[in-house]
């Protein structure tokens, strides 16, 4: 089984939280942040507004930046993924 994302959706997985600090100190698993970082599993065909065809400008592979509140969390195949809107994109995070 596979997620077919619909329209301007997108599935994503969020990144990791960190378990140390950038000084070495361990974290304990409650004082973790989620990072609003997360990899683009899926995307759909996108959306038609008005007679233009609103492309996707993501793909699979890219790492985005998302606003914390965004989508909708779920658990499938074990693996806990979300699904945005392609609006709730703040960024693509290009490596150099």
């Amino acid at each position: 089984m596979k997620l077919v994302p619909l329209a301007d959706k997108i599935v994503i997985k969020q990144a990791e939280a960190q378990a140390t600090t950038k000084g070495g100190l361990i974290l304990s698993t409650q004082s973790k942040e989620k990072p609003q970082i997360a990899e683009v599993i899926a995307v759909g065909p996108g959306i038609e507004v008005a007679g233009t065809k609103i492309e996707m400008t993501v793909k699979p592979g890219d790492r985005i930046i998302y606003p914390t509140m965004a989508g909708v969390e779920f658990k499938f195949n074990d693996e806990v993924f979300r699904v945005i809107k392609l609006s709730d994109v703040m960024a693509v995070i290009v490596e150099d």
